[in-house]
């Protein structure tokens, strides 16, 4: 079956950095464009990097371009977000998933918290 099994997040100073994982099994890994999704709470989640099958083109919502960094590893099907800078809006828990209207079943999601 499928499974997301998000890692990496924790407690950051402000101006930090975190590096998050998301392990994909089940699926075509190879075959999906991937997201980081984050979700604070009482906010919906939103979509804040995509990166497409290959790997080759990145996209970020303004407020983490310059800061966050998508990558993938095909070959571990897995897909990272490293994220610089960090500032206490970027607080939230963070999902991996597909970018297609029709999602993958959520995985437990890793949280984030900036804090001084």
């Amino acid at each position: 079956q499928v499974q997301l099994v998000e890692s990496g997040g924790g407690l950051v100073q402000p101006g930090g950095s975190l590096r998050l994982s998301c392990a994909a099994s089940g699926i075509i890994f190879s075959g999906n464009a991937m997201g980081w999704y984050r979700q604070a709470p009482g906010k919906e989640r939103e979509l804040v990097a995509s990166i497409t099958s290959g790997g080759l083109t990145a996209n970020y919502v303004d407020s983490v371009k310059g800061r966050f960094t998508i990558s993938r590893d095909n070959a571990k099907n897995t897909v990272y977000l490293q994220m610089n800078s960090l500032k206490p809006e970027d607080t939230a828990v963070y999902y991996c998933n597909n970018v297609r209207y029709s999602k993958y079943p959520w995985g437990q999601g890793t949280q984030v918290t900036v804090s001084s």
